[in-house]
């Protein structure tokens, strides 16, 4: 990528081809500082003319057969499985992934276009019946018009994905705004993709923008659906201003999920998870365990653990390196974490490991005598930090892990799958995993959460067909009734 040729995004938006935003971005390598690109970037006329567009070309594309969209959309996975290295290499630079992140990332969403591919092919609709003789009734699902998709960095291929596959797949049309600080990775490509896939003109629009642009997408009056997956305070707004416009929304917000482990459990494999679900993708995940419940008896062996894998994690430039850890993706986003991990520690945390950073290189981190008033354990952190709290009963387990308004993701570490399933009843969650942790996700179950973690709304799978559609009631004779009036 050092010597590369000018592509053709560029200093690009992709609307109608490729053309000029009204503004422009430096995209930076968060591990060097170092100016990777420049991007287009779109304001309101350009959401604008996007809207407009895309509400043209809706119809034909929602009238196009269901196999010809099909073999568009599957023609993008191969596209995007051809590019792979490409791709991989954006996401490792741009977004600070390690390679194994990059390359899951890209075989989950090249899985999601292939899911998405078949939807058009599925049954749909249902037949009622009916107490009037004579009449059939019947219910479709049909395209809602131009599907506005605002996508987050941490994981831009494949969240742009799960929302742009599906929508397209119904028959809607698509304008996606990534985040600037991952435009390339999670949209400009994706833009390449299915131009190259055959995509007609106007179906796909790539925009570019900050808090800004996102506003105009959610307020134009021809955007008729948003699928936002970012923070809560955003969604909050962002669902308030569609209620007020009767506009449909799904809403996948953020998470700061409980992993508890009883005393029964295996102390070495709950570590283990433990691990990975803190600091997989330096802890940047909507799932990630952000706070470690431990029954009291075993809590010092457990945290002696963790802090063990902590320290044994090397941290460095995923381009350069073999790591475990890249960078955070912004000086702000570092100095959060490091405010939530020093004013904890002041308010009576124990730093076992961790709490330091070089650049924006976070070491793992690992705190024990945790308590619900610190900022640890009450807010969703986003980064490598693992705080431990310790219960002394089932009971008080339940109330800390429901303690929080997020209601994302929740483990359990049993060894008793009786005694899991029990207490996932309880837990206010949209997912529980049972002896897992609280990182995963599977392209054809849905997914979402609970609370402050979104609107009910679901991903993946079965899903997506009420995700991205309207659904139509259709009641047929073939006599006229004949009323008293």
């Amino acid at each position: 990528m050092e010597s590369r040729v000018e592509a053709v995004w560029e200093g690009r938006i992709y609307s109608d081809g490729w053309r000029a935003g009204t503004g422009c971005a430096d995209v930076v390598e968060p591990a060097t500082g170092e100016k990777l690109a420049t991007i287009g970037t779109g304001f309101i006329e350009d959401i604008d003319c996007a809207a407009t567009s895309a509400s043209a070309a809706q119809a034909a594309w929602g009238a196009m057969s269901f196999d010809r969209r099909a073999e568009i959309i599957r023609e993008a996975a191969r596209l995007l499985k051809a590019r792979a290295d490409d791709i991989n290499r954006w996401n490792i630079r741009e977004c600070g992934s390690t390679p194994p992140k990059a390359e899951w990332e890209l075989h989950a969403a090249y899985e999601q276009l292939n899911m998405a591919a078949a939807m058009p092919m599925q049954p749909e609709g249902a037949l009622y019946a009916s107490s009037i003789p004579g009449r059939l009734n019947l219910s479709r699902q049909l395209p809602i018009g131009v599907v506005g998709v605002i996508a987050p960095w941490n994981f831009p291929l494949l969240l742009a994905i799960r929302s742009v596959a599906p929508a397209l797949a119904m028959g809607n049309t698509v304008i996606l705004k990534p985040d600037p600080m991952s435009a390339i990775t999670g949209g400009l490509l994706l833009a390449e993709v299915f131009e190259q896939a055959g995509l007609p003109a106007g179906v796909l629009h790539v925009v570019p923008g900050g808090p800004a642009t996102g506003d105009a997408m959610v307020r134009h009056p021809r955007i008729d659906m948003i699928s936002f997956t970012g923070s809560t305070a955003v969604g909050r707004a962002i669902g308030e201003a569609c209620g007020r416009a009767l506009k449909k929304v799904a809403l996948e917000l953020g998470g700061n999920n409980a992993m508890i482990v009883l005393e029964d459990a295996d102390l070495d494999a709950a570590a283990s998870h433990g691990a990975w679900g803190s600091f997989l993708h330096q802890g940047q995940i909507c799932m990630q365990t952000g706070r470690h419940l431990v029954h009291r008896s075993i809590a010092s062996a457990y945290a002696a653990r963790l802090a063990e894998r902590a320290r044994n994690l090397t941290v460095g430039d995923p381009h350069r390196q073999a790591v475990h850890l890249g960078p955070l993706i912004s000086e702000r986003q570092r100095d959060r974490v490091d405010s939530i991990v020093r004013q904890s520690v002041e308010s009576g945390a124990t730093l076992l490991t961790g709490g330091r950073y070089d650049g924006l290189f976070y070491a793992p981190t690992v705190l024990t005598d945790v308590t619900p008033p610190m900022r640890v354990f009450s807010e969703e952190v986003f980064g490598p930090v693992a705080p431990i709290a310790v219960f002394d009963d089932e009971e008080e387990a339940v109330a800390l892990a429901n303690a929080s308004d997020y209601g994302l993701a929740a483990a359990i570490h049993t060894r008793s799958l009786g005694r899991g399933l029990a207490l996932a009843s309880r837990i206010r969650a949209g997912m529980v995993h049972i002896n897992d942790q609280t990182v995963n996700n599977e392209f054809h179950v849905p997914f979402g959460g609970m609370g402050a973690s979104g609107n009910s709304s679901r991903f993946g799978g079965p899903a997506n067909f009420h995700a991205f559609t309207q659904t139509q009631w259709i009641s047929a004779r073939d006599e006229p009734i004949v009323y008293p009036f």
